[in-house]
Formats: C-alpha cells, sequence, structure tokens
C-alpha cells in the first residue's frame, strides 16, 4: 500500500492556534507514516513541523494585488495537481466568498476537510446559507473545534457533514518547555494572547486585577503577547494606579515556562474557538480562570474542578474568581491536582486517532 500523503493549509507556522494545531498535527500524521506537505500563505515559520512546506509568501509582493493573488492561486492549484494528495485539511480563516468558492470548487481537487476555530463562523463560512452550502456541502467534511460550534453550524446553515474534533496539544513537549527557568523573581498570574485587536478584552483583565486584592499583596498581572494596543492598555494599567504591577513581556517563543509559574492563568476573552492556552495551561498544571464566553472554556473547564467558569463580561465576577482562585487554598489545590489529568483528553495522540477515523470513514 502507498505512503498516504496530506496538505495541511494555513495561514503561517507561527503565533496562532490554528496554526499550532496544524504544526502538531503535521507532527503526528508524519510521525504515522504520511507524507506531509504544509501549504502556508505567508512567510512566517517558526512552529517545530514536520514535512515539506510549500510558501506562498515567497511569491507575495508589497502590493498583493489582483495579478499577484491569481498567481498565488495558480501556483497552489499546481502544486495541488503536481501531487495526488488523498486529503486537504484547511486550517485558514475564510472571509473573502468569492476567492474562497474558486478555493474550494476549483482549487482543491480531492477529499477536502475545512476546519472552523471560532465561534464567530462568518470567519469561515458566509453568513448566506446558499453560497456556504455551495461552497462546503460537498465537503469530505467541516470539522468544529466544540460541539457548541457544530450546533451553530447545523443550525444555520443546514449542514450535513459537520463534526467536531477538538484541538490537539503536545503535551511531552508543553511539559518539556515549561521546566525551563523563568527571569521573574516575583509572584504573578498571567494573561496570553495578541492584542493587535481587543478581542482578548485585556483591558477588562487589567480592570478586573486592579479590583482585586491582588495589587496590595504584590502580586503582578503578566501579559504575554504583542500588538498596537500596548499603549492603550498601558493607559488602563496607569488609570488604576497599577502599571507597576502589570508586566507586558512581548510575544514568547517558549510561552509555557511563564505559564508553568503563574500561579494561575486567566482569560477574560469576548469570544474564542477552543481555546488552545487554557488546554496548555492545564498540562502546564496551572489552574484557568476563565469568562465563559460563547464557546470552549465550557467544554473544558469544570467549574471547581480544574479552573473557575465566569459569568461572560462580568467583570465584577472577574475580580472575584480571581480573588477565589488566589485566597482559597483549597480549592486552588484542588483545581492545581486536576489540571493536568484533564489536559489528557486533549493530546496529540488522541486528538490525532480522531483524525485518522475521521479520514478511515472515507467509503
Amino acid at each position: 500500500m502507498s505512503q498516504p500523503k496530506i496538505a495541511l493549509v494555513g495561514y503561517r507556522l507561527n503565533r496562532g492556534g490554528a496554526e499550532r494545531v496544524m504544526a502538531n498535527l503535521s507532527n503526528f500524521f508524519h510521525a504515522n507514516n504520511f507524507e506531509v506537505h504544509n501549504i502556508i500563505v505567508l512567510d512566517d515559520v517558526e512552529y517545530p513541523h514536520s514535512g515539506v512546506v510549500f510558501n506562498l509568501g515567497k511569491l507575495k509582493n508589497k502590493q498583493n494585488g489582483v495579478f499577484n493573488k491569481i498567481k498565488r492561486l495558480m501556483a497552489i492549484k499546481k502544486y495541488l495537481g503536481k501531487h495526488d494528495f488523498d486529503f486537504i485539511i484547511d486550517f485558514r480563516f475564510r472571509i473573502k466568498p468569492i476567492q474562497e468558492l474558486l478555493i474550494s470548487r476549483w482549487v482543491y481537487n480531492t477529499d477536502t476537510i475545512f476546519t472552523i476555530h471560532s465561534s464567530k463562523i462568518d470567519s469561515y463560512m458566509p453568513n448566506f446559507s446558499p453560497l456556504t452550502r455551495l461552497m462546503y456541502g460537498k465537503a469530505f467534511q467541516n470539522v468544529a473545534i466544540t460541539k457548541t460550534m457544530q450546533q451553530l453550524i447545523k443550525g444555520k446553515h443546514h449542514l450535513k457533514n459537520v463534526s467536531t474534533i477538538y484541538n490537539s496539544i503536545d503535551i511531552d513537549n508543553i511539559v518539556a518547555k515549561s521546566q525551563e527557568e523563568v527571569e521573574l523573581e516575583f509572584e504573578y498570574i498571567i494573561g496570553v494572547g495578541q492584542y493587535d485587536t481587543n478581542v482578548k478584552q485585556f483591558d477588562k483583565l487589567i480592570e478586573a486585577y486592579s479590583k482585586s486584592k491582588l495589587p496590595k499583596q504584590g502580586i503582578a498581572l503578566v501579559i504575554l503577547g504583542e500588538g498596537k494596543l500596548k499603549e492603550y492598555l498601558q493607559s488602563v494599567a496607569k488609570s488604576f494606579n497599577i502599571e507597576d504591577l502589570v508586566c507586558f513581556l512581548g510575544f514568547k517563543n517558549n510561552p509555557f515556562k511563564y505559564i508553568k509559574h503563574a500561579k494561575f492563568f486567566v482569560l477574560s476573552s469576548e469570544l474564542e474557538g477552543l481555546p488552545m492556552v487554557i488546554l496548555e495551561s492545564l498540562a502546564c498544571n496551572t489552574p484557568v480562570v476563565s469568562f465563559n464566553c460563547p464557546t470552549g472554556p465550557e467544554e473544558v473547564i469544570v467549574h471547581g474542578e480544574n479552573g473557575l467558569l465566569i459569568e461572560h463580561q462580568n467583570i465584577e465576577a472577574l475580580t472575584e474568581g480571581i480573588n477565589t482562585m488566589m485566597f482559597d487554598y483549597e480549592l486552588f489545590m484542588h483545581c492545581k491536582t486536576n489540571a493536568y489529568k484533564t489536559a489528557q483528553k486533549f493530546s496529540l495522540e488522541t486528538i490525532g486517532k480522531q483524525w485518522l477515523n475521521l479520514m478511515n470513514s472515507k467509503k
């Protein structure tokens, strides 16, 4: 039997959660005797991955005009035609209907699995349901990363070929990297994510933290990530007179050591898909305090067992949750004890087998 071939398509192999899932799966498929090809749109490769990289970003010019876009579409079509792939898995967000119609019906030439990584499903599928069904109704499968998202897609677009496979994490790699020492010599809680946009709502996290008991105890708030809202977020911290206790450490290639040494992780997002950083925090044996945003947290966090679920957008309740996790030692230790074992269901081996089962269901 010939070696199966798979094409994984994403924007990059760096920074994002979906990109980390793609990189992890490239390693899993390679370890399971697949010939893996990673097709990326942007020239940005940092995550450990396996297989060939076809980097469309190297064909992108500064103008990124119509002809350049057509050139790259033709390049990927030619590449897919050259290689007889058994499956294509698309991890990109897909917000340009005409372009995506061309890709789904003309560029992709074999069984394709489209993934949906956010509760904002119109970032992946058009609001106009007939167009969505035209684009994705005949795909091999549309894979949501939470059961709630699967229900949203089925309810809105009436697609029958929708299933759920959770994000995977490479637990062994996370644990190994989390053992490294950090340069911080103070107690802290942590938030992680980009702030080019305010979807992570670090301003609300800063406000909730400022109203908690932690600043008076000298327990800091560390934020990992980068983005153009840094000055705004610094001004928010200054407005609450806690600028010396809110530490913006920037983007880190190894965030796990900072998560491991934090007292707990806080997620304050407006919306998510299935937050990778929650899974990674649990794998680091770090409890979680999280807004119960539309999808994701409630399918991972069991309230009072491995973390605390907070009423969505309730800043006062988030402050209370931060205080509770910090100063209720019995609850904290109970959640910390359960954190690592609840991450196991999201292990690369467990989730990878679900991907294999899906592809083996091909008749």
